[in-house]
Formats: structure tokens, C-alpha cells, sequence
């Protein structure tokens, strides 16, 4: 056996246990929205992300690549738009990073969740990466850019993140739109008849409104946290990134699901904490429409580190004797069902 396949078998070792353990009755668990970069203090080479997957038994992960990140600097509490692309460079860079993407993921032996069939094995306990972008500043309502996308294997696709692009408003920076544009509304319908999950986290409120008008598939948010208060963009990040109560339950209403994320600032930073908000979203929008979605990575200060801190969580909510059906609900039967829905073009 060489090198690389040597590397491969003891990456996949623990999952060879975590899938005999799920087999039994372990529950798997998903993840709407995390991150592994290629530079930084922590590189993806340091962090194989088949024994991270393997530490909690996840099964149904989704990396999410910055779709804008050549056009960001560091910010107080966040990110803010350095430059703005040219042309064909954010097409460019998202071509790159996910070679780079893809290269880590067939080292560390795990699959691609393209179909339903995928999902459903994700479900069976073997572990599957979605592919997703954060920003979608390569498109511009154009639908062979959504055609592209899905021909590179990606299958949720957020609106807008941290730059101004022509699809919408964020949260983190003055309206210019007053919501989504013309060519953001087509972007939720190509993305919908191709198959891709609509991934509305970071847009305004009018935005995530005009994109429930068109939108003929439930839609996710896939990270933040829920607020009864009324979040602006000229407050810290922290509380500027969180989705009012009312929108969040439109979203459920039409058969979405909310993720929340793992941020300290905002959730506190231990796992009991964010398992605490957690069930506090589920009471409010309904057991059907919550689920993980971490930012793992991206994050300062974060309440779940590893998917292990994951399953923390869950085996916290048994210990609390929250029913089981609705512990598997939350861990990932309900972003696996909306992203079979979107995958065939059909409401699951």
C-alpha cells in the first residue's frame, strides 16, 4: 500500500466505527453551513475533515466556499468589502477554491452529495459533503451560471454575503435594492429548476421576503440565530446578522429551515448554551424547521469547535429527554429533507 492510500485507510477508520456504531442506533448528524480554508492559521491540511466528521458521527456536511472572499478584510466583529471584482474574476476564484475543495475531500475518502441518493446514504450513516458557496457574486441572473454551479457538483447556493453584487441587500451594509433585484429573484427560480438549495442567510428582510414571492420550493437560512427584537445593519455584527422572529417564521411557514449558528457573541460560548437556544428556536418555529449550521471555522470565540461539540449537543438534549424523533429532526432529518426537495425540484 503507498503513501496516499495508507493516509486514506486511517482517515477512514473512524468512520469505519462511527458507521457500525450509527448502524445501531447512533444518531447521524448534519450541518447546513461550515468552513475549511486554505490559508490562514489553521489550513485545511491541519484539520482532516474525515476524522473531524468521524469525532461526531457527521454525516451530511456542508462546506461552504466564500464566494467573495478575494474582495474582504477583516472588520470589527466581522468582514467588510476591501475591493470590488472584475468581470469574470469571481467565476474565476470560485473554479479554484473549489479544485482545492475537491482535492481535500477525495484525499480524505468521502463523497459528494449530488442526488437524493446521496442524502439518503448520508441519512444510512456514510458520511457526504455538500458542496456550497457563500455569496453568489459570480452570478448575475444569468442562468449558465446556475447551470455551471451545478455542473461543478455545488448544491446550495447563499444570495449574498459580505459585497455589494447585483442580486440583493445584506444585512451588515446600507440597502441599495431595497431587497432583491430583478436578477436576484431569477437566481431563486434558475437555482430551483436546476436543482440547487437557496440558501437566503445574510439578506435583508425585504430580500428574504421578495425571494419567498418567487419561490416555488421551501428555502433554508442556513447560520445565524433568531431575535424577537429588530436587528439594523448599523449594529455590531453580532446582533446586525440575526433574522427577526417574523421572517424566520415565513420561512418555516413555506417549509424551510433556520440554522443556527455557533457564535459566542451571540449564543454563548459552550455547548449547553447553544443547545439551549437551539430548542428555544424549535419551540418557536417548530421541531420540522430547525437545524445545525455552525459556521464552524469562521467564527470567533464559537460554542462548537469540532463535531464532536455536535454530538455533545445531542446527547445533551437526550439527557434532557427531548424525544428522540425530535432530536433526529433537528441533527439532520430536516435539512435532509429540503435538500432532497431541492435536488429533485420537488416540495419533500
Amino acid at each position: 500500500m503507498d503513501r496516499r492510500k495508507f493516509l486514506i485507510a486511517g482517515l477512514a477508520a473512524p468512520f469505519a466505527l462511527s458507521r457500525s456504531t450509527l448502524a445501531k442506533d447512533r444518531i447521524p448528524i448534519g450541518d447546513m453551513h461550515f468552513h475549511l480554508f486554505f490559508v490562514g492559521p489553521r489550513p485545511a491540511h491541519t484539520q482532516p475533515l474525515a476524522r473531524n466528521m468521524a469525532s461526531g458521527g457527521a454525516t451530511l456536511a456542508t462546506w461552504s466556499i466564500v464566494g467573495d472572499m478575494p474582495w474582504l478584510a477583516p472588520a470589527r466583529g466581522g468582514f467588510k468589502q476591501k475591493s470590488s471584482p472584475r468581470s469574470d474574476e469571481p467565476k474565476t476564484w470560485l473554479t479554484e477554491e473549489l479544485g482545492r475543495v475537491m482535492r481535500h475531500i477525495r484525499e480524505q475518502g468521502l463523497g459528494v452529495a449530488r442526488t437524493p441518493a446521496d442524502v439518503d446514504a448520508a441519512l444510512k450513516g456514510e458520511p457526504h459533503v455538500v458542496l456550497s458557496v457563500e455569496g453568489a457574486t459570480f452570478a448575475e441572473g444569468n442562468p449558465s451560471e446556475i447551470d455551471l454551479a451545478h455542473g461543478l457538483g455545488i448544491r446550495s447556493l447563499q444570495l449574498v454575503h459580505y459585497i455589494r453584487n447585483p442580486l440583493g441587500d445584506f444585512q451588515t451594509e446600507k440597502p441599495q435594492h431595497n431587497g432583491l433585484t430583478e436578477a436576484g429573484k431569477q437566481v431563486v427560480r434558475d437555482c430551483q429548476q436546476r436543482g440547487i438549495l437557496v440558501d437566503l442567510a445574510h439578506c435583508t428582510p425585504r430580500a428574504v421576503e421578495d425571494a419567498l414571492s418567487v419561490a416555488t420550493l421551501p428555502l433554508v437560512w442556513s447560520h445565524g440565530s433568531i431575535t424577537r427584537s429588530t436587528p439594523d445593519w448599523t449594529m455590531p455584527t453580532a446582533k446586525a446578522r440575526q433574522l427577526k422572529l417574523d421572517f424566520a417564521k415565513q420561512i418555516a411557514a413555506k417549509g424551510g429551515v433556520v440554522g443556527l449558528w455557533a457564535l459566542g457573541a451571540d449564543v454563548g460560548a459552550s455547548v449547553e448554551s447553544y443547545t439551549d437556544r437551539l430548542l428555544q428556536m424549535a419551540d418557536w418555529l417548530g421541531e420540522d424547521h430547525v437545524a445545525f449550521g455552525s459556521d464552524m471555522n469562521a467564527l470567533a470565540k464559537p460554542a462548537l469547535a469540532s463535531f464532536a461539540d455536535h454530538r455533545r449537543a445531542i446527547e445533551l438534549m437526550l439527557r434532557r429527554n427531548v424525544p428522540e424523533a425530535r432530536v433526529r429532526k433537528i441533527a439532520i432529518e430536516n435539512y435532509a429533507r429540503v435538500l432532497k426537495g431541492a435536488m429533485t425540484g420537488k416540495a419533500a
